[in-house]
């Protein structure tokens, strides 16, 4: 793995998730007469220009576990996930300020010890926010550097790392295909070409699965052209994996992809967030305008976990 895809990865996922976090919640309608244009300061959270969220905390909490330990540890991942909620450790600015329902809960579960760590995760139908898609990379990256694929067996660790905080097959299979996607993507897939070998593969692993109609629209070839009023961006897991793919196949740069996913209003740094990790796989850090980067939160930190995770990608590859 090159350490300049992860890079790409992964301060192309923070610098989307700072660009839609002061607008949170905004209307498509609101946005639409005030559009995001770059880095905001206060909005929604009060916060500072190029804070970023629970999006890259629980992405960077992810990382920094694998890349300490060399391995995926489900428990471990679990404890860093509980010193961001309760330490406020791998945050932007030293202070935690969003959370999902669902991601709580699993926290809470895990700390009272009433699961073990893949069992937190809720599991009924209401329980299928976008809080584990958003932090899914870190996993589906470690798994395709260290095994040169995902297929079966890689779809099914994806699936467990899901569960620590998201555990209902819908947001698995999501997890999945999105996985799926990502690995057509670094085998230099273009986009339109990743969706339709990442959905064939789905398919073909999912397609038994009652659960696996609910994606039924990015099966379909004319996806893309679907009008933006058919695409939407609440914090529903099959919305924002819609939404962020719509989104990656209706733009052509790094810097229209990411302002295209905010300005869908909604959970705006969420959908910005898990479509901006993509694009910057597609575009490269190179791509992420400079005068974002300029402003993002611990960049240099970001950077440095980036080759911390990327060595242990190379030492177990």
């Amino acid at each position: 793995m090159d350490v300049k895809i992860l890079k790409g990865m992964l301060l192309g996922l923070a610098t989307a998730d700072a660009l839609g976090v002061p607008v949170e919640f905004e209307s498509r309608m609101r946005l639409r007469s005030d559009p995001v244009k770059g880095m905001r300061a206060f909005g929604t959270w009060n916060q500072p220009a190029g804070t970023w969220s629970d999006d890259t905390s629980l992405t960077i909490a992810a990382m920094e576990s694998i890349a300490r330990l060399g391995r995926i540890d489900y428990q471990d991942v679990m404890e860093n996930f509980l010193r961001w909620y309760e330490r406020d450790d791998f945050t932007a600015t030293g202070e935690r300020f969003d959370i999902g329902n669902t991601t709580y809960s699993a926290i809470v579960r895990f700390k009272q010890k009433f699961s073990t760590s893949t069992e937190c995760g809720l599991t009924d139908e209401s329980s299928n926010g976008n809080g584990s898609l958003m932090r899914i990379l870190p996993a589906t990256i470690y798994l395709y550097s260290t095994r040169g694929k995902i297929a079966g067996d890689e779809l099914r660790i994806i699936h467990e790392f899901s569960a620590l905080t998201h555990g209902h097959i819908i947001s698995r299979i999501a997890c999945g295909i999105y996985s799926l996607i990502a690995a057509k993507l670094l085998d230099g897939k273009n986009i339109s070409e990743a969706l339709a070998l990442g959905m064939n593969d789905a398919k073909i692993f999912y397609g038994s699965d009652a659960s696996f109609k609910n994606f039924s629209r990015l099966c379909d070839e004319d996806f893309d052209a679907l009008p933006e009023d058919k695409i939407s961006s609440s914090g529903y897991v099959v919305h924002t994996l819609e939404a962020a793919l719509w989104c990656l196949l209706n733009t052509d740069d790094y810097k229209s992809l990411v302002l295209k996913a905010v300005n869908l209003g909604g959970d705006t740094d969420t959908t910005g967030a898990v479509a901006g990790g993509l694009a910057g796989i597609i575009y490269g850090v190179e791509a992420i305008p400079t005068e974002w980067l300029s402003i993002l939160k611990r960049r240099d930190y970001l950077e440095e976990l980036c080759a911390d995770f990327n060595a242990v990608c190379q030492k177990t590859s």
